[in-house]
């Protein structure tokens, strides 16, 4: 295809992704914009009936760069109150001045719950990543937090001595994030969304309503979720150092939700270490499981590392789980 050609076919897509871009922020967010300084964050509450008095909130951490809370806040709503916020970077958030690490994430999640009117106490929902910040929260505010749910949660052990053919994996995804700035910026990523990319790759979404997908995909389109993303993993090391003081919880009661691999094998997954990675999942949930002398594992035994899309059944289960270990204290 001639440069030219090329190049007005890029102009088109930009234009497009702009014009589009220009819409959606004409509609409201689902939650609230809720300042915490300079800055403001998306905090989206939900709940069936009134809050008794006393009862937690279930506060949910996504994983790297997801925001898939939006796929399990309807459920979670049918047990209590929920709370889901997009971290500073994803969905409705603005972009933080400060590095994302874990340790600035979980200042950021106070002040948000704060600033909201969200009191204690808590039962933290970590996806992946997110285990990092719900443990550093939970250390950091142990008198607001009564339990915890850890999704194929990671451990600092594992992480600081990945073998170096999970490094460069490692390297190559933060590549790929920050390609896909590029392919955000020009609208790329955008006609993915329109032709249903998304779905094709990850076909259990489509077992979520349209709008409740359109929640989380409107996300990927814009350059900065994918500058974000890049941001958090280069940042893994250090917020892996920060959270290796959370390591003794006592007795408070924690449900860790193992994945039965970290992708589901496919011939795609024969070009990668999955082994390896399967491996470093077996030894970091071990080390999870000594978390808390009240810590009690579950399997998803037909899902891989994307536990929230595949069986979100299972997080409701953990979360009414974990409440019921609180009754029983």
């Amino acid at each position: 295809m001639p440069s030219y050609f090329q190049s007005l076919l890029l102009a088109a897509t930009t234009i497009y992704h702009a014009i589009a871009c220009w819409l959606e922020d004409k509609n409201p967010p689902p939650g609230q914009l809720i300042d915490i300084g300079d800055y403001k964050l998306h905090l989206y509450d939900k709940h069936l009936y009134d809050k008794d008095e006393g009862s937690p909130t279930v506060i949910l951490e996504h994983s790297l760069g997801g925001i898939e809370g939006y796929f399990l806040i309807d459920e979670l709503a049918k047990i209590g109150r929920v709370c889901i916020y997009d971290r500073a970077g994803f969905g409705w958030s603005d972009i933080s001045p400060h590095s994302r690490t874990s340790e600035n994430m979980v200042v950021e999640l106070d002040t948000l719950l704060q600033n909201a009117g969200i009191e204690p106490p808590y039962i933290l929902v970590g996806d992946s990543f997110g285990s990092y910040n719900a443990r550093l929260y939970a250390r950091r505010f142990p008198q607001k937090v009564v339990g915890m749910v850890l999704t194929d949660g990671l451990h600092e052990s594992g992480m600081l001595k990945m073998p170096l053919g999970l490094q460069v994996l490692k390297y190559f995804f933060a590549s790929g994030f920050v390609m896909s700035v590029f392919g955000a910026i020009l609208g790329i990523i955008r006609i993915f969304k329109m032709l249903g990319i998304f779905e094709l790759l990850k076909p259990e979404l489509r077992k979520f309503p349209q709008h409740i997908r359109q929640y989380a995909i409107r996300s990927f389109c814009r350059p900065k979720h994918w500058l974000t993303m890049a941001q958090e993993i280069l940042n893994l090391d250090a917020s892996s150092k920060q959270v290796s003081v959370a390591n003794n919880f006592g007795e408070l009661p924690i449900v860790n939700i193992q994945a039965s691999s970290f992708f589901k094998p496919a011939f795609w997954t024969n070009f990668i270490p999955l082994k390896s990675a399967n491996k470093l999942r077996e030894t970091m949930h071990e080390e999870l499981m000594q978390l808390s002398s009240n810590c009690t594992q579950i399997q998803a035994h037909n899902s891989g590392h994307f536990v929230w899309i595949d069986q979100p059944e299972i997080i409701s289960i953990a979360v009414r789980m974990v409440l019921e270990k609180i009754e029983t204290m």
